[in-house]
């Protein structure tokens, strides 16, 4: 075996399936086994056959898994019970995956007192267990559960129930940070210790995230010798969540020169797969998220801009392009002629220093700003404001007028209830329109009357939704006539992501303009047509 390679056992799908507010389908999890499989991870686990009906159909009808194999998980026979005679273990066992991750306990005081047995029985319920199923699969993992708590608290017993393992013929034993408690200096001694008498490239490594270690002590744990690590895309996972695969798996590649079943190449589509599971889990992506947030590799003041385009190693650890994100210089009231020149190249506009629209630009956008707009955190709508200063946005539509209405009221059924509708006056391609729609609140009701008429025109649309809608208050001190500003996210069934900003006296105009620049960003970037501009 390589000593530079280590194995990826990605558990999105069964410990994520344990996140507060995630609820994986089957054909949830089926899509992303298949992007797990595309990147190249070496395991993923699928869920535990057997536990529920989801899982259940999801291993009755695998997916085609090309460069990953796929894991069930479950738990060592019980007490008092044969191997051969335990149903829960054979049902890990029977399925059409050839690589099974059971799971046993290592500590002392979870064994007398949850399980409420014997030492001894805990360590041949192990050691049968691991024997059993390695007539029955290809590989076995066993997964020492609370491995770290029971080291420190009974060294000898923990190390015997994962030699128990090892010996039975499990081809990985995995050391848990169960409840993710370990420190990192504790991570390096106690597997130093376990490397002793389980050799490295027989170990792996599942860290939970409590204390906020859970990447580090999977790196220490590798640098210590462990050769795999267990973690969850986005890190997912109960409680604070499982080890982050998504800063693992670079920082292995990038920073520690060691090799994974991931290639260069794959690499680059890092950034995709984590939107695309925040996106099928309909979760907004972490902006801040190690390498492929959205403001991983951004930069606002004017003197980290002007040092990046110097050299982005002043300012970057890495090129971004490995990863498949990209740099991003956000314009704000700090911002100069640096900050706007290096956005411009970044959204594709190939413009000369000495325009003077550059500095009008400059203006412009520090005048926006004091009046409540906010570009770093809205880039759509800053394309927008550059492109249409240099005159290249079409007039895709005019709003004529809008209108909304609220309700509440009583129903039929003795029911309070609420809803609103909108109104809306467009003129499209020369033609003159008019719909009506309802929603849950007015910014819904007005975002669906809009896109119900534009996509008469614009079926590219279809695919559009809202995914976020954030609400400030600019001047407190004037109540209900303070100036609100609100930032809307928007997707595509792509996985795309695009913000933009609206300011206003009024918070539903202030929706509208952010709405608006929303939709003719989405249309600029399919090519929509449009006429040519006019004043809305």
């Amino acid at each position: 075996m390589n000593d530079k390679r280590v194995y990826i056992y990605d558990s999105t799908l069964r410990d994520g399936a344990q996140t507060q507010g995630i609820d994986f389908s089957a054909a949830d999890k089926e899509a992303i086994a298949v992007e797990l499989d595309n990147l190249g991870v070496d395991y993923v686990e699928g869920g535990w056959p057997g536990a529920n009906a989801t899982d259940d159909a999801f291993f009755a009808n695998p997916p085609k898994l090309h460069r990953t194999r796929l894991s069930t998980f479950g738990m060592t026979r019980r007490a008092g019970r044969s191997a051969a005679n335990d149903p829960g273990l054979n049902g890990i066992l029977g399925t059409a995956a050839r690589t099974a991750c059971i799971f046993g306990k290592t500590w002392d005081f979870q064994v007398e007192v949850a399980l409420g047995i014997e030492l001894e029985e805990n360590v041949a319920m192990i050691a049968d267990s691991i024997r059993h199923a390695t007539t029955r699969v290809d590989e076995v993992l066993f997964d020492c559960e609370h491995f770290f708590d029971g080291y420190k608290s009974n060294r000898d017993y923990a190390l015997q129930c994962a030699k128990a393992a090892y010996e039975a013929g499990a081809l990985w034993v995995v050391l848990c940070d169960t409840n993710g408690g370990t420190l990192t200096h504790e991570m390096e001694d106690i597997v130093d210790d376990v490397i002793k008498h389980i050799p490295g490239n027989r170990l792996g490594v599942h860290c939970h995230d409590d204390t906020g270690n859970a990447v580090a002590n999977s790196l220490a744990a590798v640098r210590c010798g462990v050769r795999q690590v267990q973690g969850a895309l986005n890190g997912l996972g109960e409680r604070c969540g499982n080890a982050n695969l998504i800063s693992i798996i670079p920082s292995l590649m990038l920073k520690m020169g060691l090799e994974t079943g991931i290639t260069a190449t794959d690499l680059t589509r890092l950034t995709h797969v984590s939107r695309v599971i925040d996106e099928r889990l309909n979760r907004a992506p972490s902006r801040s998220a190690p390498y492929v947030g959205a403001s991983a590799f951004a930069h606002k003041g004017g003197v980290h801009a002007s040092g990046v385009e110097k050299d982005p190693r002043c300012y970057e650890h890495i090129a971004p392009e490995l990863v498949g994100n990209h740099r991003h210089i956000v314009v704000s009231e700090q911002s100069g002629r640096s900050n706007i020149l290096a956005r411009f190249r970044d959204i594709g506009i190939d413009v000369d220093a000495k325009d003077p629209k550059v500095a009008q630009l400059v203006d412009a956008v520090k005048e926006q700003e004091f009046c409540g707009y906010a570009y770093d955190g809205a880039e759509a709508s800053f394309e927008l404001l550059a492109r249409r200063a240099l005159g290249e946005v079409p007039d895709y539509f005019h709003c004529r007028s809008f209108r909304v209405i609220d309700e509440r009221r009583w129903n039929d059924k003795d029911e309070l209830i609420t809803m609103s509708e909108a109104t809306v006056k467009l003129e499209v391609k020369g033609g003159l329109y008019m719909t009506v729609a309802e929603g849950n609140g007015p910014v819904n009701a007005l975002d669906n009357a809009l896109r119900k008429l534009l996509k008469r025109s614009y079926p590219q649309l279809d695919d559009m939704r809202l995914v976020d809608f954030k609400v400030r208050i600019l001047t407190s001190g004037d109540g209900t006539e303070a100036v609100t500003r609100v930032m809307i996210e928007s997707a595509n069934g792509q996985g795309d992501h695009w913000n933009t900003v609206g300011v206003s006296e009024n918070i539903i105009d202030a929706s509208y303009a952010a709405l608006r620049d929303s939709i003719v960003y989405k249309l600029f970037r399919d090519g929509g047509g449009g006429t040519p501009a006019k004043k809305d």
